[in-house]
């Protein structure tokens, strides 16, 4: 992400230190809008740039976006009342039904949205402006789930919070068949998640994503412009939210259903070396 943003100021990355010690030890941190504040979001946006260029230093790639905070139900959750972006990398993404390792999260709570590969850039704002053009520069739609996550410790997080932290990123599951655009409307699709094989735990439709996940895909493709990275062809999309979002915890099993577009699963392992009270936070909105 290439933006004229003070990502060498102290305040930034100081910010981008304490998020990255978070996630490499396991042990969520305090806000950070200390140090930058609780409204500047262009200085978290240079805090994110910060992060997403160690990574990619360090040998990850950047394969799509993600947009964040689009459903009222999720921005009522978090505290929040707009969308935020972050970044998508390789080693993120997992496929439908494979197991994701619970230790490798921190607080993680499971989203189902659906997913757009693109097959066009989406370059141009005039283009932007006209919602057929957005439609189709899409090449498929998938059903996805995120797995949101926060380093800020017990989600304690404003706007700057969360995109600071990669828009609260975690990992995410794609399902295997795709569908295009002409075959279903984005903003009438039905979602219901289930855990266990039979617990519902979350419903939304599309029009829960912000009127329309389409609607979704032009904010981003918008902002990414004016962020000096716009969106190509060949970028995955999660396009947010359609439903509230529900706490994960280990050894537990999440099928989604999107009609038309079909069900994914995302299973977690057993496996962690948290502390106990780490699962606590984690479960503590469980009744969503």
């Amino acid at each position: 992400m290439t933006t004229d943003q003070p990502t060498a100021a102290p305040s930034v990355l100081a910010a981008a230190d304490r998020l990255e010690q978070a996630g490499s030890s396991r042990t969520a941190c305090p806000p950070v809008a200390d140090l930058i504040g609780p409204s500047d979001i262009a200085l978290a946006y240079a805090v994110q740039q910060v992060t997403t260029e160690r990574r990619l230093t360090a040998g990850a790639r950047v394969i799509g976006r993600k947009i964040g905070l689009t459903s009222a139900a999720v921005q009522a959750q978090v505290g929040v009342d707009q969308p935020d972006f972050g970044a998508l990398f390789d080693d993120m993404r997992y496929v439908d039904g494979e197991l994701v390792p619970y230790d490798r999260l921190l607080q993680p709570k499971a989203e189902g949205e659906i997913a757009f590969l693109l097959g066009r850039d989406l370059t141009d704002l005039a283009d932007i402006s006209n919602p057929a053009a957005v439609r189709a520069a899409v090449q498929l739609a998938f059903p996805a789930v995120e797995i949101v996550d926060s380093r800020i410790e017990r989600w304690r997080i404003g706007i700057t919070d969360t995109v600071a932290d990669n828009a609260s990123s975690g990992v995410f599951v794609i399902g295997e068949r795709g569908l295009p655009l002409d075959a279903f409307e984005p903003a009438l699709v039905r979602m219901v998640m289930r855990r266990g094989g039979s617990e519902v735990v979350s419903k939304g439709t599309g029009q829960d994503c912000l009127g329309d996940p389409l609607n979704a895909l032009t904010w981003l493709a918008r902002t990414a412009i004016a962020f000096g990275s716009p969106l190509r062809a060949g970028d995955l999309v999660l396009s947010g939210a359609l439903g509230p979002m529900v706490a994960v915890g280990p050894g537990d099993v999440f099928e989604v259903s999107i009609e038309p577009l079909g069900t994914v699963t995302a299973r977690f392992s057993h496996d962690t070396d948290r502390p106990t009270e780490r699962a606590g936070v984690a479960r503590k909105d469980d009744d969503v």
